[in-house]
This record gives C-alpha cells, structure tokens and sequence, in this order.
C-alpha cells in the first residue's frame, strides 16, 4: 500500500475512534422541569492549546448569584473570591461585608463539595488595626497549610498595601484561633521595587507556590498599566523580579498547570469593567498580551471586580468572579462560569437543543419546552465546543438525568 494512502487511512481511523470516544447514559433522578441535568462534563487537564486558540465552552451557572450574601446584617456585599481544593471538596475564601452591621471588609470561608450545595460560614480574619481586609487570595502548601495574601488597608501612609496570614490547620491564623485580629506587622515587604512605600496595592495581591518558593504577582494603582513580580522564600519578604506583563487591568489570579509535559501558567484579570482576561505564560515570569475571555450576562453582573480560578490537580474547571450592578462597586455577589464539555440534543426533526447554564462544574442543564419526551441523537462535544467526542442514540426524558461516559 501507498504509505501516503496508508497515512490518510490512519489518520481517518484515528478521528473516527476520536469521535466515538464519549457516549451518553440515562441515569434517571429528578431534575427540574423541561429540563435534561447532564452529568460528567467537567474539564479534563487543563490543554494549552484549547486556551491559545481561545476557543473555550465556557458555561455560566444557572444561579445567579452561585453565592450571595447573609441577609442578617445591614452590609451585603460579598465579592473577592479564591477556592482551595482540598482533593475531596474546595475551601472558598472570599472577601466581604457579608451581612455583618459595620461596611468594614473582612476575609470569611465556606466549603462545598460539588459548587452544587455549600457548607457553612465562617470568619477567619477581622478587620482588626485596619478599617479593610479583603481581596484574598489563597494557596493550600503541599503540608496542608494554609497561606492567604490580602489587601489591607489604611497602611501608615493611608494607602493599600499586601499582608500575610499563614495557619497550619485552617483553623489557627498567624497564632490565633479564627478570627484573627490584623496588626500592621502582617503587611509584606517588596526589596528592590522602588515605589513599594508609596504604593496603592488595591486588590491585586496574588500569590503563587512552586519550587519550594512563592511568587507574588501585582500591580501599583500610582504606577499602573503593568503586573509585576516578585519572590519570597518565607511568604512575607519579598525581592523584586520584574514587569511579568504590561496591561491595564488588575492582576487577581495565577495558577500553573502541565500541558505536553510542560509547564503552563495562567493569569486571570478584571478592571471593574464589563469584561475578563486571561493571559498565558511558559516560565510564570513574563505572559503573553493578555485576551478577552468573557462579557457580563447582565445588568446584574454589570461590573466584575475579582476573579479566582477553580481547580482540581491539573484541572481548570472554571472560575468565580465578584460583580454587581451598580458603579460604586459596593452591591456585589459572586458568579460562576464553568469550562465543560458540550451535550447538544438534536431531535428527529432536526431541532437542535443546547445548554442553557450549568449546576457546579460538572453538571449541565438542557431546556425541552413543553416537557415531551423526545426521540434524537445527544452529540457530545469537547471542551472547545466543536470538537465531537461521541453520539448517543436515545430519547431526551424532560426532568430525567444524564452522565457523560468514556469508552
């Protein structure tokens, strides 16, 4: 046989097992009605390429807010999240007035183990010295400690600055069992950035663990357009690295992922606006021109001011992000958009039935009007949205569940 002809044989039987490498099952349950609860379509490892080429099926969740505040207190704004995965469930950090009586920010958590029900809350740091603390971001150590970088403020200059707060259980914080009072000695020190004394780091204090060493990743409002770097062997001092990339938005996130036995890193980032961006880098040191990634749904979410990635080992599942509807920045909620694969129904007739929102990362929902039992074909895409997995013959049972299976 020709070896060119043998080559395009192959590769034609590679798409075709390619194609028929997921199918569908019916799993029954209750969902709600008129609509098709599909399970198994979270992310799998995270794929360099899919974020390059930014092609990403990226699903809101079907509540809106996924979080809101208490409604015990006078202030509700709840906005600055950053989840921990903890292997068998996450520990969302978040920063907020989350119905408490004083407008004074303050760092709390919650636990959920699916983003489908969630687990009570909790205060882990006060305000204390300070009249703010909040825009958390946290990291879980490979000893299963805990270390959350956050926005303080006033300093003793009146302006924003970074500090620490570092527990060995989760429970004790900087020595105190939770909540922890602040002191002015939690603020972090940047050797070498010249502007550090007179900087406004408001909200963009990321921190990143690798090679036995952290990485904070920031931006200064009086010297703004660039996120710069900076590394620390304690977590609390830090030596300037440089400019990781020049862009006009608040750095709010960064993980780093393996993609083709290579290392990836990903930065997520808001500016109070109607959009967020994410930028990719191959050493964590400088990142590409960062990229749209999403748009508001609605008035509701009309100005996002944070983001924070979920994830599971070298899984980017999705991420929440903190917006509201109003300027001021003071009435906020936390949102959820997932990364998942893709189930389209499409019925004998040709009518084509694609997701509507998502439940968590892992579940889908598909709406059916008049709640019929229909014949068809479920298609089940890739992350990507585009490219088909598998087809599944069978019927779409309104209020019945699914789960998305590899063969």
């Amino acid at each position: 046989m020709n070896k060119t002809v043998f080559c395009i044989i192959l590769v034609f039987i590679m798409g075709v097992c390619m194609a028929h490498a997921a199918s569908l099952k019916f799993i029954g349950g209750q969902a709600d009605n008129d609509t098709l609860e599909i399970h198994g379509v979270g992310a799998g490892d995270f794929d360099a390429k899919l974020w390059r080429s930014g092609k990403l099926n990226i699903v809101p969740d079907a509540r809106s807010p996924l979080i809101a505040p208490r409604l015990k207190g006078l202030n509700r704004n709840i906005y600055a999240p950053s989840a921990v995965d903890l292997g068998d469930s996450w520990r969302v950090f978040y920063g907020a007035w989350d119905g408490v009586d004083t407008g004074n920010d303050r760092i709390y958590s919650l636990t959920t183990e699916d983003f489908v029900d969630f687990g009570a809350r909790d205060t882990v740091i006060e305000h204390g010295v300070f009249a703010h603390v909040c825009n958390v971001n946290a990291l879980r150590l490979p000893d299963k400690s805990y270390r959350l970088m956050c926005t303080v403020y006033p300093d003793a200059d009146g302006l924003n600055k970074p500090a620490t707060f570092t527990s060995p259980d989760g429970a004790v914080w900087n020595g105190t069992p939770a909540p922890y009072s602040p002191k002015l000695t939690d603020i972090i020190s940047i050797d070498g950035y010249e502007k550090y004394k007179t900087a406004d780091v408001n909200g963009m204090n990321v921190i990143l663990y690798e090679d036995g060493v952290f990485r904070l990743y920031f931006n200064n409002f009086r010297d703004f357009g660039k996120v710069f770097r900076a590394t620390s062997t304690d977590g609390k001092n830090y030596k300037y690295d440089g400019i990781a990339v020049e862009f006009s938005a608040c750095v709010n996130d960064v993980k780093k992922f393996e993609s083709d036995g290579k290392a990836i890193y990903l930065m997520g980032l808001h500016m109070n606006g109607d959009k967020l961006w994410y930028g990719l880098s191959n050493d964590g040191i400088k990142f590409d021109a960062p990229v749209e990634m999403i748009k508001n749904l609605g008035a509701e979410d009309r100005y996002m001011v944070a983001i924070g990635w979920v994830t599971r080992a070298n899984r980017l599942l999705g991420f929440l992000y903190g917006a509201g509807d109003t300027g001021h920045l003071n009435r906020n909620r936390i949102f959820g958009r997932w990364l998942q694969k893709k189930v389209v129904f499409v019925a004998s007739d040709g009518a084509r039935y694609e997701p509507s929102s998502a439940l968590g990362p892992d579940r889908q929902l598909i709406k059916i009007p008049g709640g019929k039992e229909l014949k068809g074909t479920f298609e089940i895409y890739a992350e990507d949205g585009v490219t088909l997995l598998g087809k599944t013959e069978g019927n779409a049972v309104p209020t019945g569940m699914y789960i998305v299976e590899d063969k």
